[in-house]
């Protein structure tokens, strides 16, 4: 197999990969870089879930008081600031200049999830201010009329409904954080995109690394899109159980 493989320009490319990636001991490095690449995902959409709602709760927020209208502005330079700047900058600004002034020292991971979640923040706000608008005002006020608060009746029963309403574009974020992650690099973390290259740049050899880079993203896509079909689908059977009752 070996001989057959070195006997074409690729089969010694595939060869030359794989001697970097298992024998010495660069799958090490990928392993590192795909957990990395998670974490960062992973717990920047589950900050950006929890800022993006706080936005979106205070944007549909009566305007009537002087403080929501404050707060309101508050969130609207917020979200200019993160969606008209790419992440890469944003990176860059919070890891080598806001840290060094405030006179701070992150890990360069913490410093990723903390600015991919913001910068999520901004995108799941208005997708999460969608989804509670699509929420019948009626559960509002029936929670209202029980006694709730407006704070517990939008955390109990208008948001989780609202989560279940944009389910696929929250998986979209998702998929989107995945595939950004690879600006990473940048700010001397590991990603997927940086253990790769780094065994591009060992064997001089680019073309079957990166190869193996986009079919790791391809097969990570593939998984989120195929848990947020069964999400979908298992909230879908919920619905129809609620309804026949």
């Amino acid at each position: 197999m070996e001989a057959f493989l070195s006997g074409s320009d690729f089969g010694r490319k595939l060869l030359e990969f794989w001697d970097w990636f298992m024998v010495k001991g660069d799958y090490i490095v990928v392993l590192e870089g795909l957990k990395n690449t998670l974490i960062i995902a992973v717990l920047g959409l589950l900050l950006g879930i929890f800022v993006g709602t706080l936005i979106a709760v205070v944007r549909i927020l009566p305007k009537y008081r002087v403080f929501p209208r404050i707060l309101d502005k508050i969130c609207s330079v917020y979200v200019g600031f993160f969606r008209g700047t790419p992440i890469v900058v944003q990176l860059l600004l919070a890891y080598y200049v806001l840290l060094p002034l405030m006179g701070l020292n992150f890990p360069a991971v913490s410093v990723c999830v903390v600015v991919f979640g913001l910068n999520s923040g901004a995108y799941v706000s208005e997708m999460m201010r969608g989804g509670i608008q699509s929420v019948d005002p009626g559960q509002l006020e029936a929670g209202r009329a029980v006694g709730l608060s407006f704070s517990t009746s939008m955390l109990r029963i208008v948001i989780p409904q609202a989560i279940k309403n944009i389910l696929p574009s929250l998986g979209n974020e998702f998929i989107s954080l995945i595939k950004e992650t690879s600006v990473a690099s940048f700010v001397t973390t590991v990603d997927i995109y940086k253990a790769f290259n780094s065994i591009a740049n060992h064997s001089y050899e680019y073309i079957v690394p990166y190869l193996a880079m986009a079919l790791v993203y391809i097969i990570l896509v593939a998984v989120i899109t195929l848990l947020v079909k069964l999400m979908e689908r298992r909230l879908s059977v919920s619905d129809k159980r609620t309804a026949s009752k």
